[in-house]
């Protein structure tokens, strides 16, 4: 399965590159398939707290679907340490959605997800899960309930003034953000405490410089003065974050026994 899933994304990058190029920058417009995603998953919530048996179905088609993530997410959702590729577990369900609807929009360039995340390849990958909207509702909730990594990436020794990062997360990151990074799920703001600092690092860097066009339009304008050591200095305070104890997996060593 991985070699198709790498063979589609050899064929599909530059194709996703010149496709995702040409289309309209946007936040948060909603509509399409990430409120139907969004609808799908409220609803979903609703029937589960009184439905056992609905739970188990979503939660083993969030799995279905998960799979096809793990390749480079990791089974665990851990992503890598060095930043390649960003923790997604215990990421607000919301987010989840708006994200993926935005890769597969053309709203947020990704050419190295896109692939992945086509309809066509989620629905090879779980066919009896498919690859509209209903999947990115149960793999959204399937990561959320991911226990995170209690060793996330931290800056390297010296590279940040953790306490100079404190007092700029303070003045400029916590309206939105929250004062321990845990975003806004009703808000579509992402949760940033146990996060890996160098993806947080280059995704700030291409927010500051108008790389990412599904960028928050306040928070460009919130950090386009910040310099290079500004970056670091609030990633790093913010990848020190610690996370709260019930959200964390019980050691680094954790195997998510859902792929064993």
């Amino acid at each position: 399965m991985r070699g198709k899933k790498f063979g589609l994304l050899v064929i599909g990058a530059g194709l996703a590159a010149l496709l995702m190029g040409t289309q309209a920058q946007a936040w948060n417009e909603g509509g399409g398939e990430q409120d139907e995603a969004l609808k799908i998953l409220l609803e979903l919530k609703k029937k589960m707290k009184n439905d056992p048996k609905l739970k188990e179905k979503v939660r083993k088609d969030g799995i279905a679907v998960y799979e096809v993530c793990s390749a480079c997410h990791t089974t665990e959702g851990w992503g890598t340490k060095d930043g390649t590729f960003p923790q997604l577990a215990g990421q607000h369900d919301t987010v989840i959605i708006k994200q993926l609807a935005d890769i597969r929009a053309g709203n947020r360039d990704n050419p190295t997800m896109y692939p992945f995340a086509l309809p066509k390849e989620i629905k090879n990958a779980a066919p009896e899960v498919g690859g509209g909207p209903y999947a990115l509702a149960v793999v959204a909730n399937y990561i959320y309930n991911l226990p995170m990594n209690p060793d996330n990436g931290k800056a390297p020794p010296g590279e940040a003034n953790l306490e100079r990062g404190k007092k700029l997360y303070e003045e400029n990151c916590v309206r939105c953000h929250g004062p321990h990074g845990e975003g806004s799920e009703e808000k579509f703001y992402p949760k940033i405490q146990g996060q890996h600092y160098k993806y947080m690092l280059r995704q700030f860097e291409w927010i500051r410089d108008g790389k990412r066009r599904n960028a928050n339009p306040d928070m460009v304008k919130q950090i386009k003065g910040f310099t290079d050591q500004d970056m670091k200095d609030v990633i790093g305070y913010v990848a020190s974050i610690p996370v709260p104890k019930e959200k964390l997996a019980p050691s680094k060593d954790w195997v998510n026994p859902d792929y064993e």
